[in-house]
């Protein structure tokens, strides 16, 4: 019960972490039958029916559900206690945000098992996704499952801006803040403006599925072109939702293993405000097959191309800070640095892409599908393995081992290498991607064998980091306050894990790397801001539970609700809207107490702050 009720970010934290492992894990074993079914020509371990329902499951899976939540999970354990704050800006609205993000990934998920997983590509192009050519269920299961794990999305994009703005500490200027609250900050931000593009696209598509609307059917004078524009729309800043807050990592793990500030963090600092801002002006060059013409072609290909630069400053600055540090190759420091030249090559395949004429050639090969898994595995996934290594101590009060750590890293990244170099090369020989087999003797044979193999190397490093995990797991929590003992942001100043209450009293800012600043200076700690005092904390509450409850019941009704049941009182349940209705009232029920009970939540006081301190 405490875990169904909690409004601490630091459980938040964990929550958001097991929900993400989970989630990861299933678009893994994903992976890994795709992998298997290309390990040879003319396989038949999957029929090409399954194989797509793979394809789309694996994509969809790991963007929406693997990755982002490690990202909330990171985001949660670090920003408050980087910016001195003593929890989130609204504590309700963060629990609201886990719960309806898990139960909209579930509700994804249970596709498998009620009538078929969705079959049209995670990007579920339209016709291909419309009811004409996805007749059962899977299609809906994505639209509203995605709808609902998006709203989660989106209250904590908000919940983080409020925090950043309204919270920090004193003294805490926003060009003093650390890099990873700089990213979180701008994340939320692309967050903030990207999600309700494809929340309309997703409610215009349910509607053209379930209420016969004809917003994409080319027959009834619909447009399959306009979901195109409207998913890349919220698509293309969605890689920078993604990769930004790796690149706050980075920005973290490599200084404080380099003994060295981070090298031109101003210049990092607007480099990431403009890859954000760029970031929403290049989404058509995911459509330059498209027939929008030479002009738009031309001015999309320049755009994506600007966009290297500010991604150039990041790297050299990276770069920049190692050369002449004392560098320590830690496992949080391993995955960082293989990180910087992993996503360089994301990179340069990115710009090859951007040419329009060029794009012709290499669109729906696998060349695409190894550009974009050098974007976001090698760049994400290292970037998200470096910051779990990282605040692993901070967050469980036990430091992974390393031994097991490098472990790790050499198997994932060089199976990594392994799966993904080679479809550059698959790619440029024609081989198209979301095909289910390929015919013997056209080169495809010997790669696509290597790829496989890869991709189980990868698994093993997984399974290595999980056994890690357990090991750690049955340890005592006995990591120190600075575990590293480079630290150099406020995070490293208090317990860890961290009392409830964050810090006992509010932190004094004197300047950017706050505790490396009070380091040199001869301190052991932070100065106060503020005398000891009374603490306010918030009230646990199960009402973000159940809200999400009645939306995950009332998005199944809805999906159901044109079905014909066998069964009568199935049917008046599901025809009548009355399975919705419940949902609904669920939800706005739990609004309702929320509203009208007000709730001042409860106070630690002073004399237990010493007690608690003593033991």
């Amino acid at each position: 019960m405490d875990w169904l009720t909690t409004v601490d970010h630091k459980k938040i934290a964990i929550l958001y972490l097991w929900a993400g492992g989970l989630f990861f894990g299933i678009g893994g074993i994903e992976a890994l039958l795709i992998r298997w079914q290309l390990i040879k020509p003319m396989n038949n371990f999957l029929d090409a029916q399954t194989f797509n329902e793979l394809i789309t499951m694996h994509g969809t899976t790991m963007i929406f559900l693997g990755v982002m939540p490690v990202i909330f999970a990171l985001m949660n354990a670090v920003i408050p206690l980087q910016i001195g704050a003593r929890d989130v800006a609204f504590p309700f609205l963060n629990a609201l945000g886990f719960w309806t993000f898990l139960f909209g990934g579930i509700l994804l998920n249970l596709s498998w098992v009620m009538g078929g997983a969705p079959d049209a590509g995670w990007t579920a192009y339209t016709p291909l996704s419309t009811s004409t050519y996805s007749t059962t269920h899977g299609v809906d299961f994505y639209t509203i499952g995605l709808q609902i794990a998006g709203l989660g999305t989106l209250i904590g994009g908000i919940n983080f801006l409020a925090t950043i703005i309204t919270m920090r500490a004193p003294g805490m200027t926003y060009m003093r803040m650390p890099m990873f609250a700089w990213t979180t900050f701008i994340t939320s931000a692309i967050i903030l403006f990207a999600f309700p593009a494809i929340t309309v696209g997703l409610v215009l598509l349910t509607f053209d599925r379930i209420l016969g609307a004809n917003f994409f059917e080319v027959g009834a004078g619909g447009s399959p072109v306009l979901w195109q524009h409207i998913f890349w729309i919220f698509g293309h800043p969605e890689v920078y939702i993604l990769i930004l807050p790796a690149f706050g990592i980075i920005s973290e793990v490599i200084p404080t293993f380099s003994r060295k500030r981070l090298f031109g963090y101003s210049s990092m600092v607007f480099a990431t405000i403009l890859i954000a801002f760029l970031g929403f002006m290049v989404w058509a060059h995911h459509m330059f097959t498209t027939g929008l013409g030479p002009v738009a072609n031309a001015l999309f290909s320049v755009s994506t191309m600007l966009i290297a630069v500010p991604t150039g400053i990041k790297i050299f600055n990276w770069l920049f800070t190692m050369w002449g540090g004392q560098v320590r190759f830690t496992t949080p420091n391993l995955f960082a640095v293989g990180f910087i030249p992993t996503f360089t090559m994301g990179g340069v395949t990115g710009v090859m892409l951007a040419s329009a004429p060029a794009d012709f050639q290499f669109h729906d090969t696998y060349f695409v599908v190894a550009h974009f898994h050098y974007v976001i595995v090698g760049g994400l996934v290292l970037g998200l393995f470096a910051g779990l290594h990282y605040w692993w101590p901070k967050m469980f009060g036990r430091m992974l081992s390393e031994t097991l750590g490098k472990w790790t890293f050499w198997t994932f990244i060089i199976g990594f290498h392994l799966t993904f170099f080679v479809q550059h090369f698959l790619g440029l020989m024609g081989m198209q991607r979301r095909v289910f087999t390929y015919l013997p003797n056209q080169q495809f044979d010997l790669l696509n064998l290597v790829s496989t193999i890869g991709a189980g190397l990868m698994g093993v490093g997984m399974i290595i980091f999980l056994v890690n995990i357990f090991l750690t797991s049955r340890k005592p929590a006995d990591a120190g306050n600075d575990p590293w003992e480079d630290g150099r942001t406020l995070e490293w100043t208090i317990p860890s894990p961290p009392p409830e209450y964050n810090f006992k009293q509010t932190p004094l800012i004197r300047g950017i790397d706050a505790f490396w600043k009070e380091k040199v200076a001869g301190n052991k700690g932070m100065t106060p801001a503020e005398p000891v005092g009374s603490i306010h904390m918030p009230s646990a509450t199960i009402l973000p539970f159940t809200m999400s409850i009645g939306i995950f019941i009332a998005g199944l009704g809805f999906m159901f609700s044109r079905d014909e049941f066998g069964n009568a009182f199935m049917s008046f349940l599901f025809n009548n809207y009355i399975v919705t209705a419940i949902g609904l009232i669920i939800t706005f029920g739990s609004m309702l107490m929320r509203s009208l009970y007000d709730d001042h939540g409860w106070h630690i006081e002073p004399e237990e702050l010493e007690g608690s301190e003593r033991t």
